[in-house]
C-alpha cells in the first residue's frame, strides 16, 4: 500500500496547479493518484498508504468542497487509517493558517501522522476581483509542491513512514 493519494479542491486554479505539481513529483518516485475532493470517497482513502491534501483557504478556513470531502469520509474511515502519513498544501490569499489548523484537527481525529509542516503558498489576493480571478502559481513555488509530492512518494516506497 505505497500509493500516495492527493486530494484537492480548487475553484480559481491555484490549488489545482499545486496538486498537479505534487502529483508530477510523486510519480517520479512512486505511485500516486490525483483526485478532486468532489469525487473522492472513503474507498480512495482506504486504498492509499499516505495522503497529501491540497485546498484553498476561504474566509480563513478550508474551502467548502474540501470540508465536504472530510465530512463525507470522516466516519466511514474512522478507526481505519491510524498512523498513515499525511501532509497538506494550502493556497491562501493571506496567511492560510486557519485552513491549515482546521485540516490538522481533522487529520488528528483520524490519527494520521503529519510528516511535515503545512506548505502554504500566498497569492496575496485581497480584493474581490483578485480573490475571484484565476490564479497563476509561480514556477518557483510549484517546485516546492513537486518536491513535497516527491518526498511523500519516496517515503512511502522506502517504508519511512
Amino acid at each position: 500500500m505505497a500509493e500516495l493519494l492527493i486530494v484537492y479542491h480548487s475553484r480559481t486554479g491555484g490549488s489545482r496547479q499545486m496538486a498537479e505539481a505534487a502529483h508530477a513529483g510523486a510519480l517520479a518516485e512512486g505511485s500516486a493518484r490525483l483526485i478532486r475532493a468532489e469525487e473522492a470517497g472513503p474507498e480512495d482513502l482506504l486504498a492509499a498508504g499516505g495522503y497529501l491534501f491540497c485546498a484553498p483557504e476561504n474566509l480563513a478556513t478550508l474551502s467548502g468542497a474540501m470540508k465536504d470531502f472530510f465530512d463525507r469520509c470522516y466516519y466511514p474511515v474512522l478507526g481505519r487509517l491510524e498512523g498513515r502519513p499525511y501532509a497538506q498544501m494550502i493556497c491562501a490569499g493571506s496567511d492560510g493558517s486557519g485552513a491549515a489548523r482546521q485540516l490538522a484537527r481533522i487529520a488528528t481525529g483520524w490519527r494520521l501522522k503529519a510528516v511535515q509542516e503545512p506548505l502554504i503558498l500566498c497569492t496575496h489576493a485581497q480584493t474581490p476581483e483578485a480573490i475571484l480571478a484565476d490564479k497563476v502559481i509561480p514556477e518557483a513555488e510549484l517546485q516546492s509542491c513537486r518536491a513535497l509530492g516527491q518526498a511523500m512518494a519516496a517515503g512511502l516506497v522506502m517504508g519511512m513512514f
